[in-house]
């Protein structure tokens, strides 16, 4: 059966083992597009791994994986190459360019990518480096610039490309608590500043649930439940009732 266009993500039967060890087991699932979606789950429960196969990093072993409706990954294929899928990729490593300035960094998808004149690349920038409050970093390098300048220069470089999709892994893992509480309320706007629907993976259910319009609560490669964060707060299932207390 097709998915409906009202998905932005749609997952069918997907599998993917590493060494033998299944990682993802049948996972089916669509998300919705237009909202900000947090796969939720604890360390090796698949999160990761799901959110690269969606990017096109991963070949899935079985099943189909289409992205606002277009069949890009089935069984051992990647039909669209990541650069194809008009997404964005933000990695908790963050991989900014350490030779390159902010500016640079966010510059460098646009030139690369598309054939826009230099002009348009700097109006683009510069209302990216406006958004997120870094205009006066922008010929500063990646090493000069705090934990949270930096995350906010990779979002920027994902945003300006003007995906549909922007993936999200761990992005706030190595921030301190002031910091990811400050960079948390920049990113809970995305959605609706950007019209970008968002995929964030994160092991903290605090940060879900501040950020999320639906959770997809994962464990040993199997979706256990999806919701509202309401829903998740709520849930009757044991796994999640525990998880979400510890």
């Amino acid at each position: 059966m097709e998915p409906r266009i009202v998905s932005i993500v749609s997952l069918r039967q997907i599998s993917k083992s590493f060494s033998h060890a299944t990682v993802l087991n049948k996972i089916d699932l669509d998300l919705t597009k237009g909202a900000f979606t947090a796969i939720l789950g604890s360390s090796g429960s698949g999160k990761t791994t799901l959110l690269r196969l969606i990017a096109g990093l991963e070949k899935p072993d079985t099943g189909t994986i289409h992205i606002n409706g277009r069949l890009v990954s089935n069984e051992n294929r990647i039909l669209v190459p990541p650069a194809q899928r008009e997404t964005g990729f933000i990695f908790q490593d963050l991989a900014l360019w350490p030779h390159l300035t902010v500016y640079e960094n966010i510059a460098l998808g646009l030139r690369i990518k598309t054939d826009r004149q230099e002009a348009d690349i700097a109006a683009a920038i510069g209302k990216m480096l406006e958004f997120f409050g870094i205009a006066e970093h922008q010929h500063k390098y990646p090493g000069q610039l705090s934990g949270g300048q930096q995350q906010l220069v990779a979002i920027a470089r994902s945003l300006v490309l003007e995906p549909k999709l922007l993936l999200m892994d761990e992005p706030l893992a190595n921030l301190d608590v002031k910091l990811k509480a400050k960079i948390r309320r920049q990113i809970k706007n995305l959605t609706r500043q950007f019209s970008v629907s968002i995929i964030y993976v994160t092991h903290d259910h605090h940060e879900a649930f501040n950020l999320a319009d639906e959770i997809v609560v994962i464990d040993s490669g199997s979706v256990i439940e999806r919701g509202t964060p309401e829903d998740i707060k709520n849930s009757q299932n044991t796994f999640v009732r525990e998880f979400i207390e510890v």
